[in-house]
């Protein structure tokens, strides 16, 4: 297929494949635009624990559970920023299909890593609060309920669209 060609793919659109390549590159960017929101407003609550008089009261647990936290945040940060950075190092290489495949992926793993930090953020207060059995109790409960939210949901379309 030549550049200027018509590339009506799976998508139904009448679109070129490097129409279709920027319209998933938007897409992706604007999902993780959102993702950077909510993981900037978890890690910043994350970040003032520590000057918070409280926080000389933790246990050890609770402190290798906010260790944890902190850890995933950046990471998760990381994650979301990588595309960005993959894009400046591809710009202008005519990588554009390499890009998006890659950017897909990373966003994948950024998402988990906010249902991760979710869950060991909701889990820490909740040990603070109630303790280490409502903690463990809620973690649990918010990690089935997202598994189904950010796994199974998306299988489960994903299988019945496939249908005949």
């Amino acid at each position: 297929m030549s550049d200027g060609e018509d590339f009506t793919g799976s998508t139904g659109r009448n679109e070129t494949r490097e129409e279709q390549l920027d319209r998933n590159w938007a897409e992706l960017l604007q999902e993780l635009r959102m993702l950077q929101t909510g993981v900037q407003i978890l890690a910043g609550f994350l970040l003032t624990l520590p000057f918070q008089q409280r926080f000389e009261d933790l246990d050890n647990f609770q402190v290798g559970l906010y260790l944890v936290n902190v850890v995933i945040a950046t990471l998760t940060t990381a994650f979301i920023l990588l595309p960005v950075s993959v894009h400046r190092r591809l710009f202008r290489q005519r990588l554009k299909e390499t890009l998006v495949s890659s950017a897909d992926t990373i966003t994948k793993i950024a998402l988990a890593g906010v249902g991760m930090l979710s869950v060991g953020t909701a889990a820490l207060v909740f040990d603070v609060t109630a303790g280490r059995a409502a903690g463990l109790t809620a973690g649990g409960i918010l990690l089935t309920v997202l598994l189904v939210l950010l796994a199974y949901v998306p299988l489960r379309l994903n299988r019945r669209a496939a249908e005949p």
